[in-house]
Parts: C-alpha cells; sequence; structure tokens
C-alpha cells in the first residue's frame, strides 16, 4: 500500500486522545514530536493538572486540531479544557475508529486515530455551544426528576391495590385533584370512606357510592407506611423540580434577544399564565413560536431549544443534513445497484423522540398536519406513518429556525382540496399515456 505524502494529509498539525476513564493516551503529528524531540506518544493523567499540562504539551507542539472519542462521560472534562485553551477539538463517534488493525491496545488506538485524523477520515459530531449546554443540562435534569416522580406514583398506586383501595377504577388520574386529596387525607390518618369520598370533585364522573366502594379495603399497616414514604419522596421531587424551573426561568430570561409579540396573556396567577410565560421567553431566546406548529405544545418547544438552541439548526448546511442527525431519514443500503434496507437507522437523539411523541396528538386534528398524517395512516402502518410526520415537523422546525418565519397553518380543508388536485392531475397524465382523455363532469345545481 503506497505511504501518503506529508502533502497529501489534511490535518497535518493534529492529535488525537484516546479516553479513558483514568488515563488517557495522546498521539501527535510524528513530524512535530520529531521537530520536538520527543516521543509523540503520551500518557496522560484524568486530573485538572493533567489536562491543562497536556493541553501545555500540545500547544508546544503547535497542534491545531485534536480528536478524541466520546466514550461515556469521561471525554467532557478534557474536551472543556482543550476547548478553553484554543484547540479545535473535534468529537468524534466510536464507530469511526473502532476498526483498528493488529492488537488492540490503547497506544495503538490513538496512533490509528490520528492517522484518520491527519488524512481527513473523521468525521466531527455536532455539540451545541456554552450558553446552551446549561440550559439543556437544567432540562434534561427536570425530565429525569419528572421521571422519578412518576415511577413514586406508581409506587403510591401498586401500596393501594394491594390494600384493595381500587382508586384507579374510578379516577382517571390518579395523583389529579380528587386523588391526592383523598391520597393525603389516607396518610393523615383518615380510614373512613365516606369522609374519604367528600374529597370527590364534581367533575369526576363516578358517582359518590362508587368512589366510597373504591375506598373500601384493608388498611394494612405496612402498605400504608410505604404509602406514606412514596408521598414524601414524591412531595420531595416536586419542590426540586420546582427549582429547575426557576432556574430554567432564570438562564432563557438572561438570553433574550428578540421581542415576538404572542397576543394578551392569560389572566395572572394560573397555571396558563406559567405556560404562556414560558412560551413567551422561549420565543424571545429565538425570534419564533414553534408552538404555532399543531401538535407542537411548551414543553415539547423547551426539550427541541434545550438540545439545538437557537443557531443550532444553522450548523447544518441543509435540511437534509439535519433531519438525518435527527435519524429521521429512511436508510440506503445499496449494493450491487439493489437496495437492501430502507429503514430508518436507530438514534438515541431526544428531538427525535419528541417528535415522535407528538405526533400521537395529531390523530385526530383538524389542521393540514392531522389531515397529512391521516392519509398517511391508510398507506402504510402506524409506526412508519408517525416517522413521516415528524419527519415533516423537523423540517418544519429547521425552517423556521434558519429563515426566522412563522409556521401558518392552512387548515384541513385547504390541504384536501390540494390532494384533490393532484390527483387529478395524476389522473390526466395516466389517461393520456394510455391514448385516453379525461373529462370532468360539472356539479349538479
Amino acid at each position: 500500500m503506497p505511504v501518503r505524502k506529508q502533502q497529501d494529509e489534511v490535518f497535518p498539525n493534529s492529535a488525537a486522545v484516546d479516553v479513558g476513564a483514568s488515563e488517557h493516551w495522546v498521539c501527535a503529528a510524528p513530524r512535530l514530536a520529531e521537530q520536538a524531540d520527543c516521543d509523540p506518544v503520551r500518557r496522560c493523567g484524568a486530573m485538572t493538572d493533567d489536562l491543562h499540562a497536556l493541553a501545555d504539551w500540545l500547544l508546544g507542539l503547535g497542534i491545531e486540531y485534536v480528536a478524541i472519542e466520546s466514550t461515556g462521560v469521561y471525554w467532557i472534562p478534557l474536551y472543556d479544557v482543550l476547548e478553553s485553551r484554543g484547540l479545535k477539538v473535534w468529537l468524534t463517534d466510536t464507530r469511526q475508529t473502532r476498526s483498528v488493525p493488529g492488537r488492540k491496545s490503547d497506544i495503538l488506538d490513538c496512533q490509528w486515530n490520528q492517522k484518520l485524523m491527519a488524512l481527513g477520515l473523521l468525521r466531527p459530531n455536532w455539540r451545541p455551544e456554552q450558553d446552551v449546554r446549561v440550559i439543556r443540562a437544567v432540562c434534561r435534569q427536570r425530565d429525569t426528576l419528572i421521571a422519578e416522580q412518576a415511577s413514586w406514583v406508581q409506587r403510591m398506586q401498586k401500596e393501594l391495590v394491594q390494600m384493595n383501595i381500587q382508586l384507579a377504577e374510578v379516577l382517571s388520574d390518579v395523583m389529579g385533584q380528587t386523588g391526592e386529596a383523598i391520597i393525603r387525607a389516607i396518610v393523615a390518618g383518615e380510614r373512613d370512606p365516606r369522609q374519604l369520598a367528600r374529597h370527590r370533585n364534581r367533575r369526576v364522573k363516578a358517582s359518590v357510592a362508587e368512589v366510597q366502594r373504591a375506598l373500601t379495603g384493608n388498611w394494612r399497616e405496612e402498605h400504608l407506611f410505604v404509602l406514606s414514604q412514596a408521598v414524601t419522596m414524591y412531595d420531595a421531587l416536586g419542590q426540586r423540580i420546582t427549582e429547575c424551573e426557576r432556574k430554567l426561568q432564570d438562564l432563557l430570561g438572561s438570553r433574550t434577544s428578540h421581542h415576538v409579540d404572542l397576543g394578551r396573556p392569560p389572566r395572572a396567577g394560573t397555571k396558563a399564565r406559567k405556560e404562556f410565560d414560558l412560551r413567551q421567553m422561549l420565543a424571545d431566546w429565538t425570534g419564533v413560536d414553534l408552538t404555532r406548529i399543531n401538535g407542537i405544545q411548551t414543553t415539547t418547544a423547551l426539550k427541541v431549544l434545550s438540545e439545538l438552541g437557537p443557531r443550532g439548526a444553522q450548523r447544518f448546511a441543509t435540511v437534509k443534513r439535519f433531519c438525518s442527525w435527527l435519524g429521521l431519514c429512511p436508510g440506503t443500503k445499496i449494493s450491487g445497484g439493489k437496495i437492501l434496507s430502507a429503514r430508518t437507522k436507530f438514534a438515541a437523539n431526544r428531538i427525535r423522540q419528541a417528535l415522535k411523541t407528538v405526533v400521537m396528538s395529531l390523530r385526530h386534528s383538524d389542521s393540514a398536519l392531522g389531515a397529512f398524517y391521516r392519509r398517511l395512516c391508510l398507506r402504510m402502518d402506524t409506526p412508519r406513518a408517525n416517522t413521516a410526520v415528524a419527519h415533516k415537523l423537523a423540517r418544519m422546525i429547521y425552517f423556521m429556525l434558519t429563515r426566522g418565519e412563522a409556521y401558518v397553518d392552512r387548515g384541513q380543508e385547504h390541504y384536501e382540496e390540494l390532494q384533490r388536485q393532484r390527483n387529478i392531475a395524476a389522473l390526466k397524465r395516466r389517461a393520456a399515456a394510455l391514448g385516453f382523455q379525461v373529462q370532468q363532469i360539472p356539479e349538479a345545481a
């Protein structure tokens, strides 16, 4: 195999790091190490002073680009230190560098990665800027706490069922206004079904007698103790969630760069006003209101923008690359001119998961997106239709963030009329190809 010359290297002043939990192995460009009369491979510790010493060594050699592998979370401190010292850090996928020839070792890994980096065979993964990463960390913590709080609600329901308190049979939400009041009364020591049924809200469909029957059970001491512990954990997690929401409000309030008019706000002190304020801060941060898209609520917009940022979509040259990064494009595995597989690749992207969750709410929507989703469900199975509509939502988000345009829904009737005109045009083309002519029958008076 012919050896590439120095002028054939795309990044001659580059280095690569094999990331580990307790130590890192670094390989600098052999030419630069030879000029400095040192070994191109060096072992580095994981402490902060070791990372700064590594940055000093790389800068002394004249290194400009550093490729590191995304190994767990061990690469994050190294990435931050090297980036703060002015080096251009490329975070690479381990799938691009795992085919190391010969025996596998940390020393050979870093040398192989440096060779791939110098020849331009690696691609950097995108990472949002520092301001976005701060909001993303708080938003992810909030999602984690909400998931943990939901698990404690399931434990409450489990203890209630073991005591034969069938609260879920008469209430759609166990921790709604009625359910939460009843559970807290049980923890406080109330056992009379008639007294507990007084907490029933008038909007509950089940009657008072049905609620009393559901609240008649065997009050076991061990289950009451676990129920009390679950309520305490639920309240503690609720306090942490409130702290995260306050932190998000402070962070978003300090990053306001636009002023978007969302109309008249709801009455102060209501739940709708709280959601409106968050929606206003997100719109002022990015300059567009993503909630104008049918199906996207304020929580979904927060998740998308916390992962992407106001200028993250501009890092992708085309909308196709953006959708490919989300994992919403069909696969193209071709060999010998035949398509082996066209299935969408697996991706653990949080934006992708949020958009696919949003799609389910469009089934009964009278918008153009709802009509589009129902038409796809007639042509294909539901999972593929969900992916296709999520792909359409991703394209809308990309154009709104890159062009600053507002989304305007033309409604279900407009979409169906467009589909009718397309079907007529297709029918005329097919008839002309067969030597026929289609003539439209005028509507009856």
